[in-house]
């Protein structure tokens, strides 16, 4: 890697052609990626896609002039000196805080890059043209407020808040609150049934443990090898498969903790009593984000829970 202060003015017109050349795609990827969920703030980033063209072709013009047709390949990664990005392709579904971010960090390193050239730059009208674009850069934050205030009408920015909801409850909601529905239903059973059976506290605290860790991780694969998200637009498989089988394990071992009580009664009521808070807690995500009436979510999830309970029980009992 070169140091930025042993560029040439030639190489580092070259680099800010790539530079220019790159922040253009990367707003490209960006209109691409929300032009599907959030078609108003792609046309915000196409807007400033447009500045990084005009930009480049000024760059560009500038160069034949001074240097000819020939314009080394310099990038990023060949000058000390600059952040490295993560590819916008590897980033699906993409989401508007991360764009945002990503664009706002765009802006800051383009121009602080300007503002070091053209304190280098010898010649009046390469320091001239560098100065200009630095300048456009210290603006661009706010032309892109600008164009959000003009593309975004109030309305529009509701529609693209619930399709952010509508995202957020498919990516993370779904998976979790299928997750803490099993690992709080499905190992009912066995932890109250080796209570009841042994009357030991740590067998049941071991018995709950497994149950519950054994399913986070049999969740979390199955929710990962679902679909990889591309027709869904569910997310990337390995998150939802991270936020399943953890709420998974965490829905087990939410009554499972209270077994460290060496005091059966006592560890039992301090169970019972965490499956109730479970169970009130799966009612209200379903009623909040699934839309689901709080009667019925709470009539679906406490008997089924109930009924895995007393099975429990009478397997415990038997």
């Amino acid at each position: 890697m070169r140091s930025f202060d042993s560029l040439s003015e030639q190489e580092i017109l070259a680099l800010a052609i790539s530079l220019e050349e790159e922040d253009e795609r990367v707003y490209a990827d960006f209109v691409e990626g929300l032009r599907e969920s959030y078609p108003a703030s792609a046309t915000v980033f196409q807007a400033m896609r447009a500045d990084e063209t005009r930009h480049r072709q000024k760059l560009l013009a500038l160069y034949q002039q001074k240097f000819g047709e020939h314009i080394p390949l310099i990038r990023r990664q060949d000058v000390k000196g600059f952040v490295q990005r993560k590819p916008v392709w590897l980033v699906r579904p993409l989401g508007l805080d991360v764009v945002r971010r990503q664009a706002s960090a765009i802006e800051v390193e383009t121009r602080r890059f300007y503002e070091k050239a053209a304190s280098r730059a010898q010649d009046a009208s390469i320091r001239q043209l560098l100065d200009d674009l630095a300048q456009e850069e210290r603006t661009h934050e706010d032309r892109a407020q600008q164009l959000t205030a003009e593309k975004l009408s109030p309305r529009i920015r509701e529609d693209e808040e619930r399709a952010r909801r509508r995202l957020f409850v498919l990516q993370i909601v779904q998976p979790g609150l299928a997750g803490l529905m099993d690992g709080s239903v499905s190992t009912l059973a066995p932890v109250f049934a080796a209570a009841i059976a042994t009357h030991s506290t740590w067998a049941a605290f071991v018995v709950g443990m497994a149950a519950s860790v054994g399913a986070g991780i049999s969740m979390g694969f199955a929710e990962a090898l679902s679909d990889d998200g591309t027709l869904t637009g569910r997310g990337h498989p390995l998150l939802r498969g991270v936020v399943c089988g953890a709420m998974t394990a965490l829905g087990g071992l939410g009554h499972t903790l209270p077994f460290l009580i060496r005091d059966f009664h006592a560890a039992f009521v301090a169970a019972f009593a965490v499956v109730v808070i479970e169970l009130a807690a799966i009612t209200w995500v379903r009623q909040k984000y699934m839309e689901t009436p709080v009667i019925p979510a709470a009539i679906q999830v406490f008997v089924g829970g109930a009924l895995v309970f007393v099975t429990g029980i009478l397997i415990g009992g038997s």
